[in-house]
């Protein structure tokens, strides 16, 4: 891994890069966007999953994330709000934060609940959350994960549990920029991270975790970790 690639241009383009936040508010309305990779690679965002609109695998993988909610719980990362919803449907109390002004309205179209804001800001209820989510990719939040890991911590209480999407095994603990793309645009760079699955257990130790059980479900990784008690 190269480090000094965030410190240098990448790819220049002749076009001026956007804000990646005015990128990711498109996708938040269900427009088609990528996610361009420092070695060139490009990925369609599954922006109509992340509306709501998901095929019956990934209503599978939605239910695997919040069937287990029983309590208050955090979606860390929440985007238009489908998950914040579902827990809302059964009763479960939940909020979402995002720093997209666009995912936070569309939340908040739906009924639930949602916060513009960074997530490593403060926010209500931090040490009593009994659940934090981070789902579709939000594990590569700010490009360190250890940071986030630990962030999430922070937010819950003393054995509460964090239900964490994680890559595909063999993925690594991949950190370089990434940018957003849609037709048109292109945004500027930033920092990512990509975290295998069987990076799981080592990473969690790291950040005050352990975890209690992962799975897979339709082609997607999910581990669940519980907080230790002296976390934070």
């Amino acid at each position: 891994m190269r480090l000094d690639i965030f410190r240098r241009p990448v790819h220049p383009d002749a076009r001026q890069p956007d804000c990646a936040l005015g990128l990711f508010d498109q996708a938040m309305t269900g427009a088609e966007c990528w996610m361009r990779t420092a070695d060139g690679a490009r990925h369609r965002l599954p922006t109509r999953r992340w509306l709501g609109r998901p095929n019956t695998a990934d209503r599978r993988a939605d239910a695997a994330v919040t069937h287990c909610c029983d309590g208050p719980t955090l979606d860390l990362g929440c985007g238009p709000g489908r998950l914040v919803a579902a827990l809302l449907r059964r009763g479960v109390l939940a909020l979402g934060v995002d720093i997209s002004p666009m995912a936070v309205a569309v939340t908040r179209f739906r009924g639930a609940p949602a916060l513009r804001r960074d997530l490593f800001e403060h926010l209500p209820g931090t040490g009593r959350w009994s659940y934090a989510i981070l789902a579709d990719g939000n594990i590569g939040i700010g490009g360190d994960p250890r940071r986030l890991l630990a962030r999430s911590a922070e937010l819950l209480s003393g054995g509460g549990v964090a239900i964490v999407e994680f890559d595909p095994p063999r993925t690594g603990v991949d950190l370089r920029p990434v940018r957003l793309e849609t037709r048109t645009r292109v945004g500027a760079w930033m920092p990512w991270a990509r975290v295998g699955i069987d990076h799981a257990h080592e990473l969690s130790a790291t950040a005050g975790f352990q975890v209690i059980t992962t799975a897979t479900v339709s082609g997607r990784h999910f581990a669940w970790l519980r907080r230790l008690s002296e976390a934070g």
